[in-house]
């Protein structure tokens, strides 16, 4: 038996990166899954090719009204979700904290923290009326051991950090888990914003270095545990803080 059969899944950012990987392997266990994206094509190009258990809706995560319109076309094509993914997340570059501007500053916490914050009002009660539900937040090991010039960013993801173990005392009794996944630095499309230098195989070479598995993330790597945490093999699972980074926290 498939480990999602018949669950229902929103996963937000999920046109690319670790979105898309957590959305291959949902449907591949059996979920129907909303691929909840701003880039409106990509994630219909990835839901034509998972075929009819997939649905795209374009979503900007930083506004509270697209948040709630992409829960209730959840619930209106496939029905209530039982899991959500907030897996959407931007990064400034990486460089002197003092050098980052306001602006930035607010899309990072706006697309990183605010979007949990709005995801929760949509999703919530649908999950209450159920007695059930899992959330799982992608943090990251930035919010647990920081580095210079990522601050801001690191600050973002350290409010995910603590909100997911918040989220997880106040709706458990509600029967809802809240769950945090955190990896280390992967390989996606803001590979060079966290690095703040070109993308070579000298520069990614410095930060392997820092990682005792010796190697970056992968969308596989984010997918298999948001996979668990989602299952019932994870039934007990609450307010988890889970590094998936080969050692750097350590």
């Amino acid at each position: 038996m498939a480990q999602l059969q018949d669950k229902i899944a929103i996963v937000t950012g999920a046109a690319s990166g670790f979105g898309a990987g957590i959305a291959r392997l949902y449907i591949a266990e059996g979920a129907k899954v909303i691929l909840a994206d701003i880039n409106a094509e990509a994630a219909e190009r990835l839901a034509t090719e998972l075929g009819s258990n997939a649905r795209a809706v374009r979503c900007d995560v930083t506004q509270g009204d697209q948040v709630q319109a992409a829960v209730e076309f959840c619930a209106g094509v496939f029905g209530a979700p039982d899991i959500v993914v907030n897996n959407a997340g931007t990064t400034h570059r990486n460089q002197p904290l003092m050098d980052v501007d306001e602006k930035t500053f607010d899309r990072v916490f706006d697309v990183n923290v605010k979007s949990i914050f709005h995801m929760v009002k949509a999703v919530v009660p649908l999950m209450r009326q159920r007695g059930s539900g899992s959330i799982i937040n992608v943090g990251s090991v930035a919010g647990i051991r920081p580095r210079p010039g990522l601050t801001w960013y690191n600050g973002s993801k350290g409010a995910v950090n603590l909100l997911s173990k918040s989220l997880a005392v106040e709706l458990g009794p509600d029967g809802i888990r809240v769950n945090n996944i955190c990896p280390v630095m992967g390989e996606t499309a803001l590979l060079e914003d966290f690095m703040g230098v070109p993308d070579t195989p000298q520069n990614r070479a410095r930060f392997i270095a820092t990682i005792p598995l010796g190697r970056l993330s992968t969308p596989a790597d984010v997918a298999a545990v948001a996979l668990f945490l989602a299952s019932d093999a994870a039934a007990f699972l609450n307010g988890v803080e889970l590094p998936v980074d080969g050692g750097r926290v350590v």
